[in-house]
């Protein structure tokens, strides 16, 4: 590993335009934030309704064979996957009888990391000091080196000899259904796959490559690797049980419509109860919703960041009036995110579920209300007059008799 320090200074008048600069962006990053909590809270609802409608409806069939009573209804069938014909990956010779094979490339090469740490100076500007190292490691796509801050003694070869491929079989069946190009794609349960041979392949890949462990490698030696050398491996989704949900359409599926617009079409890997399948899309949806929430709060926490951060940028004039400016714009930041987030979030409830959000709209304001009443008594009994006989308060001594 080496190392590269470039140690620059940020004048006070160009922090500043930057910072007030950035409020525009910040102004953005706000607004595409409750934008993207809004749309968030409406998607998992339609989704919601989606598949409870679709739990309502669905019909059990056998997979063995195509009953035309059932057509144009959304079904549930299991069965075991089965391929029309192998896939092949020509390059290096591999044939399997698999659903999908997938090829992944990787190159040894030089990786730039940078480190930045800054001093803030009195009156405003900040040296700001970057440290460049620079290691040799397994990449899964091309570093550019023309771009490293110190090129010299760090050039990597380019593109990739042998790019990322998969290769998916014609036909998946599962009985007499045969399976839509969209849900085979969604099948994912993959193996590592070790070669044994490289017979069938390419030339130029029988010529410079050899199978060391679960590698099909282009170099010397993977223990003492070089810049440039390439390593492939595989993995592959064989044939296996699958269940299924969609609308029956002649001898295959197509997603079912559902009456809020959206469509139904699930698949699992493995045998499972429609009931199973539709909790399992149902936790799929939650964990995007909340996904999405967190993004929205992030992303309304940033932009209500840089729309502050001219006021600690003003403030480092005084470095550690700066850090206390810094500090105490963070936390307003997180206070208003979460603010916006709540009110966004609530009125998304009001609009797409009315019931629920103006539930949660009440109970948040009557919490309130019992909080600053509480504030409020606690403030009349400290400020109440003392009763009669009491003795005098003690800010001055008392007579003498």
């Amino acid at each position: 590993m080496s190392n590269f320090v470039e140690t620059t200074r940020r004048s006070f008048g160009s922090r500043a335009k930057n910072s007030f600069g950035g409020i525009v962006f910040g102004i953005l990053a706000v607004a595409l934030g409750i934008g993207l909590l809004f749309w968030n809270e409406g998607r998992s609802v339609k989704r919601f309704k989606d598949l409870k409608e679709g739990a309502g409806t669905v019909v059990e069939i056998g997979s063995v064979a195509v009953d035309p009573l059932k057509e144009g209804k959304l079904v549930h069938f299991t069965g075991q996957a089965k391929t029309g014909s192998p896939v092949s990956d020509p390059v290096f010779g591999i044939t399997e009888s698999a659903i999908r094979l997938i090829r992944s490339t990787e190159m040894y090469q030089w990786v730039e990391q940078v480190q930045t740490k800054e001093k803030k100076n009195v009156g405003g500007s900040v040296d700001e000091t970057k440290t460049y190292s620079y290691r040799q490691e397994w990449v899964d796509r091309p570093v550019n080196s023309s771009e490293f801050k110190v090129t010299g003694g760090h050039s990597n070869p380019g593109a990739l000899t042998y790019q990322p491929e998969s290769y998916q079989a014609n036909q998946v069946t599962v009985g007499a259904f045969k399976l839509p190009e969209f849900l085979v794609s969604q099948i994912s349960d993959s193996e590592a796959y070790q070669p044994v041979s490289l017979a069938n392949a390419a030339a130029e890949v029988k010529a410079n490559a050899k199978i060391i462990n679960q590698w099909v490698y282009f170099g010397v030696s993977p223990d003492a690797p070089s810049i440039g050398d390439v390593r492939v491996s595989f993995s592959i989704i064989r044939p296996g049980p699958l269940s299924v949900i969609a609308q029956q359409e002649a001898s295959t599926v197509v997603p079912y419509s559902a009456k809020t617009g959206g469509t139904v079409a699930l698949l699992e890997s493995g045998i499972l109860t429609a009931q199973e399948m539709f909790k399992r899309a149902q936790d799929r949806n939650k964990m995007i919703a909340w996904a999405i929430r967190v993004g929205g709060f992030v992303l309304l926490g940033i932009g209500f960041g840089m729309v502050l951060k001219p006021l600690a940028v003003i403030a480092d004039v005084l470095p550690f009036v700066g850090r206390l400016v810094s500090a105490g714009t963070g936390l307003v930041a997180f206070l208003l995110a979460g603010i916006v987030w709540t009110l966004t979030v609530g009125f998304a409830w009001i609009f797409y579920r009315p019931i629920l959000g103006i539930a949660i709209f009440a109970v948040t304001f009557l919490l309130i209300f019992f909080v600053f009443k509480r504030i409020k008594e606690k403030g009349s009994v400290a400020s109440s007059p003392a009763p009669q006989g009491s003795p005098p308060p003690l800010d001055s001594p008392p007579p003498l008799s």
